[in-house]
């Protein structure tokens, strides 16, 4: 079968189509489909780092009703390959609002689709699962879409943080002239989380994702950060042989990405979810004092609960769990001063239910200093 003279389509690699209008850029772009059941923060996902290589599909029917402002922004630039909505709305009213979604994804190159069944097609992600997908408004036939689908990189395997990392190391608030001063690993990290340690009295140094542990250890910092990010965690191999450098020798806090990263050079595992976790309204408990957290999160490999007996060097608890499906969203090691978070504390669907998890990181580090005294 192929394509009529149409605004735009939207394949999957199973060879389901959706047919409907085009917004945004003109053109092709491929990339992994997930859906976000957020209600609002279009333009903080949009450029979030860890949707690096991958089409959004918003669950929530209206989208561009309040346009876009340079304050609601993740990183410096879209980051999404596409996006893909019920119904997109160019008219747009919000205090803050610059433009609409529509300039601002055609300034970034994304391309978007409306006018589609959003439910029918995120019944069809949470039952098949993620896959690989292109959005093409430039009437190619379905079998060529198909050919440029297979020949397209699965996601399995990919190292994206590369994609996304800063390219040299920079001071986030250069202002901030006291406070514990901690080096941030850049796997595609959310400025929301930078804003969140600043505000917790950190100064932060960011680091590219390449930056050699040595390089590290000689500024001294008094913690370390293991970022969000995209993609394989298992992949990025550099990242897990600095991290097994990095153990133990100064209090580490990760999150997302981060999370897995360390959890991998510990010597547990990481497998892909079915359909991955993206939204704000995921309910997490926190089994340290029983009280469940609403969080927002956006990743699509897990930590295997199963592989975390094969961690030898250290002890380890788990101090978070997803409500939804029980995966692991907190652990900590208390032996080599350490604690991740799967979901992301910097945001706050709650409104401010994870927080305290950037005072955390401060006492972890009190007590390490303590301990080294």
């Amino acid at each position: 079968m192929e394509k009529n003279d149409l605004n735009a389509v939207l394949m999957l690699e199973d060879g389901k189509v959706f047919e409907g209008k085009s917004f945004g850029a003109r053109g092709e772009v491929m990339g992994e489909l997930v859906f976000n059941t957020s209600m609002t923060g279009y333009q903080e996902i949009l450029t979030d780092p860890s949707y690096c290589e991958q089409i959004v599909t918003m669950t929530y029917t209206q989208i561009g009703n309040y346009g876009v402002n340079a304050n609601d922004v993740e990183s410096s630039r879209v980051q999404a390959k596409g996006l893909a909505v019920r119904e997109y709305l160019d008219y747009f009213s919000n205090w803050q609002a610059e433009r609409s979604l529509q300039d601002y994804m055609v300034q970034y190159g994304v391309v978007g689709i409306s006018e589609i069944d959003t439910r029918e097609l995120t019944r069809h992600i949470r039952d098949a699962g993620s896959m690989k997908s292109i959005i093409s408004t430039d009437n190619t036939g379905y079998r060529e879409l198909m050919k440029k689908l297979k020949d397209f990189p699965d996601i399995r395997g990919r190292n994206l943080v590369d994609l996304v990392t800063c390219t040299k190391p920079y001071t986030f608030n250069p202002q901030r002239r006291s406070g514990y001063v901690i080096a941030a690993y850049d796997y595609g990290i959310k400025l929301g989380i930078l804003r969140c340690l600043d505000e917790a009295g950190f100064i932060v140094r960011v680091m590219p994702a390449t930056t050699d542990v040595r390089q590290v250890l000689a500024m001294d910092p008094d913690g370390i950060i293991l970022s969000n990010g995209p993609g394989d965690p298992s992949a990025v191999d550099y990242a897990i042989s600095n991290i097994k450098e990095l153990i133990g020798k100064k209090p580490v806090f990760g999150i997302c990405l981060g999370h897995q990263l360390l959890a991998l050079a510990l010597g547990a595992k990481t497998y892909k979810l079915k359909f991955g976790h993206h939204g704000a309204n995921h309910p997490v408990k926190n089994l340290e004092n029983g009280k469940v957290e609403i969080t927002a999160q956006n990743h699509g490999f897990s930590v295997d609960a199963g592989s975390l007996d094969d961690i030898k060097s250290t002890s380890y608890k788990v101090t978070h769990i997803n409500l939804n499906d029980g995966t692991i969203e907190g652990l900590s090691y208390p032996e080599v001063s350490a604690i991740t978070v799967q979901h992301h504390p910097e945001a706050g669907p709650g409104p401010h239910d994870s927080r305290y998890i950037f005072d955390k990181f401060a006492a972890l580090i009190d007590n390490f200093s303590k301990k080294k005294g």
